[in-house]
């Protein structure tokens, strides 16, 4: 990799690190703030790691650490899941952003902001034209 690709690299890193470690010390109002400010730490400590050095991801402990948090926050995301799903009052439709036609376009719109990411990954998985120019790490990983 280019030096120039390798300083943008940490510098990405760096930005994502104080973005989450903001996101961390904005949560000291919030009523389970110790829950939260792990949650934001963690991943400002991972990419601040990544950004100082980023051969760091082959560390064994570096690795423990990435695939604990997102082992905690995919359980987290399902139980919040189950939370929404047996506590709903009714369809999405029946709340007041669903109603009337413009509301309807609105939340159309939402959800295809919100599922773009996981079609452009699929879009990109799929293509074995675009899969042959990924870097070698990034092809080992699914």
């Amino acid at each position: 990799m280019g030096k120039g690709r390798v300083c943008a690299w940490k510098v990405c890193n760096l930005i994502m690190a104080l973005f989450f470690a903001l996101a961390a010390y904005v949560q000291v109002n919030d009523p389970d703030a110790g829950m939260w400010i792990v949650l934001y730490s963690v991943p400002s400590l991972l990419t601040l790691l990544v950004g100082l050095h980023p051969d760091i991801t082959g560390n064994f402990l570096w690795k423990i650490l990435s695939d604990l948090h997102v082992l905690a926050c995919c359980l987290g995301a399902t139980c919040l899941g189950w939370f929404l799903v047996s506590h709903k009052k009714g369809h999405v439709i029946q709340e007041e952003e669903g109603r009337s036609a413009i509301d309807g376009v609105r939340l159309a719109i939402a959800l295809c902001i919100s599922a773009l990411p996981f079609m452009i990954w699929l879009y990109i998985y799929l293509n074995t034209e675009m899969r042959a120019l990924w870097p070698e790490h990034c092809k080992t990983v699914i």
